[in-house]
């Protein structure tokens, strides 16, 4: 497994990060058989491992800190915080009482006293993000956090937070973690172009796009289903044309895959890691097959003549549907913003 340097940190993580989203009740709910796939994992040569606190509410953490026990100095251990973890509206978002509180609840869980890369899982305009980052500060000057990053934040964030960071005298976002497939591009337009300029790693999520690059989604009629359907039905409803669109692409990109002798997943994986501004892709298994068909992706280049065909089948720069974002912000989610209020 090849190591990359996360942002300009000095930090040496493989070039797949292990996800433990699908540890705990949104995947896998056996804790034994989650921390033999997390075990497989580091044995495999990854060591750096991504979690948040909301993944099955807590319990993905709690999964990772019984794997790591005993492994934990050898890992670079990522978690995130904003996801609501209950009913009351201040255990949630990005404010700095926030932050500083649920950070003790996940050091809690995963059994540690620090946490190597303390994210920020979305975005909060309503929150000055010197707020956050103050937070955060606070965080590493007490040596419970080493680093800061963001995740799913848009270009015009990103920028907001250097400058932030730089002027208020704030520890800084060192790496940005966005969705970013072969189906879901719109990354490389600003957000990836904005890491590279300001020395960020980057470590996209959802490198299969949710599954519609497992191999299993093709235009044959073979299992067109997910797990995940379920969590987020727009999207894998096929009525909508971004989705239609989808399946087209990753049938044609299937054959492709066939064509150069390796599997969709690899090309999937491969071309994600091919960016010169990706530092590591995170995977997500929920079973040993699942991380077992993954993990040989690290070997794998793809030529200039694939990853032209790839430009050809999905543009640069586009998503295919809209949704795959991962975030949408206020401005255009909520229509008040965008009218004004009838004159009295």
């Amino acid at each position: 497994m090849k190591n990359r340097n996360l942002g300009s940190t000095g930090i040496k993580v493989s070039q797949l990060c292990l996800g433990a989203m699908m540890f705990g009740a949104w995947g896998n709910p056996d804790h034994e058989d989650s921390i033999r796939i997390i075990h497989a994992a580091l044995d495999a040569g990854i060591n750096f491992v991504d979690t948040a606190d909301m993944y099955s509410a807590g319990e993905s953490e709690e999964i990772v800190g019984k794997a790591l026990a005993g492994r934990r100095d050898n890992v670079i251990l990522a978690t995130k915080v904003h996801g609501a973890m209950s009913f009351d509206p201040n255990e949630q978002g990005n404010s700095r009482r926030w932050i500083i509180r649920e950070c003790e609840n996940s050091l809690r869980r995963l059994g540690t006293d620090y946490i190597d890369l303390y994210q920020i899982h979305r975005p909060d305009p309503e929150m000055d993000v010197d707020e956050t980052l103050a937070g955060l500060t606070d965080l590493i000057r007490q040596g419970k956090v080493r680093y800061a990053g963001s995740s799913t934040f848009p270009a015009s964030s990103i920028v907001e937070a250097q400058w932030t960071a730089e002027r208020r005298q704030r520890e800084r976002f060192v790496c940005e973690q966005p969705p970013y497939s072969l189906l879901a591009r719109g990354v490389e337009a600003e957000v990836l172009p904005v890491c590279l300029k300001y020395g960020m790693g980057v470590i996209p999520w959802s490198p299969l796009a949710g599954g519609w690059l497992s191999g299993k989604w093709r235009k044959d009629g073979s299992e067109l289903g997910s797990r995940r359907s379920a969590m987020l039905p727009d999207r894998y409803d096929l009525s909508k044309p971004g989705n239609q669109a989808k399946l087209d692409a990753a049938d044609a990109l299937a054959n492709l895959a066939d064509k150069s002798g390796i599997s969709l997943i690899h090309l999937a994986l491969a071309f994600v890691t091919n960016h010169p501004a990706v530092t590591s892709a995170i995977i997500g298994p929920r079973t040993m097959e699942h991380l077992e068909s993954q993990i040989g992706a690290a070997d794998v280049t793809l030529d200039a003549e694939v990853l032209d065909q790839i430009d050809n089948i999905v543009p640069p720069g586009q998503n295919l549907l809209a949704e795959d974002a991962g975030y949408d912000p206020p401005s255009i989610t909520q229509a008040w913003r965008r009218r004004r209020p009838p004159r009295y």
